[in-house]
């Protein structure tokens, strides 16, 4: 079967510049080079994909879905050259390296960036962030297919499809947002269907 590379629009938007500016603005390199460090992450040598690139790509990943890896690169090393006005242009790295610099960086310092960034922006006083005294907050899912084996399908289930059953048994997971208190975690079970 054939695929097609997914891609953004053809041509500079400035959208993908402003895009690349407002997470540079909330999440400054400053920060993640100590995320970095913290991990013991950082980079040790001169690589075309160093770790801070890396995690502004993992992030940029989340903002443009729709595109394929190597196209988020390209907006992303483009919207560098733009915020730097102009210079050399980057080279764009290979699939292999965007893999291998991806699991050199591994999850640890995605996950402390996200417990040091991560909160709610609302006061008390904004409206429509509390009813009756609680902050509202939100849930965000996703389902992905595990493995057909028996094992696996007596403990997830296989969820209805328009036509019986589903293919493949599924994981659905849901996570709650909204900032803990110090030392207070949630409670993270996989729902079944």
């Amino acid at each position: 079967m054939a695929r097609t590379v997914s891609a953004l629009p053809r041509g500079v938007r400035v959208s993908d510049h402003v895009t690349l500016g407002v997470l540079t603005t909330t999440v400054p390199a400053s920060l993640i080079d100590s995320v970095l460090a913290d991990t013991e992450r950082a980079s040790v040598r001169q690589r075309s994909l160093p770790a801070r690139l890396v995690v502004y790509y993992v992030m940029a990943l989340a903002l443009y879905g729709q595109a394929s890896y190597g196209e988020v690169l390209r907006c992303l090393l483009e919207g560098v050259r733009w915020l730097c006005r102009g210079g050399d242009a980057l080279a764009l790295a290979t699939k292999s390296s965007i893999t291998k610099a991806r699991r050199r960086l591994g999850v640890a310092p995605l996950a402390e960036l996200y417990r040091r960034v991560a909160r709610p922006l609302a006061t008390p006083g904004l409206p429509g962030a509390f009813y009756r005294g609680h902050r509202l907050v939100s849930l965000d899912g996703t389902t992905l297919e595990l493995p057909d084996t028996a094992e696996i399908d007596t403990r997830f289930g296989r969820p209805a499809a328009s036509r019986g059953m589903s293919a493949y048994p599924q994981l659905r997971l849901v996570r709650r947002h909204e900032n803990l208190p110090p030392g207070r975690h949630e409670e993270r079970a996989p729902l079944r269907h």
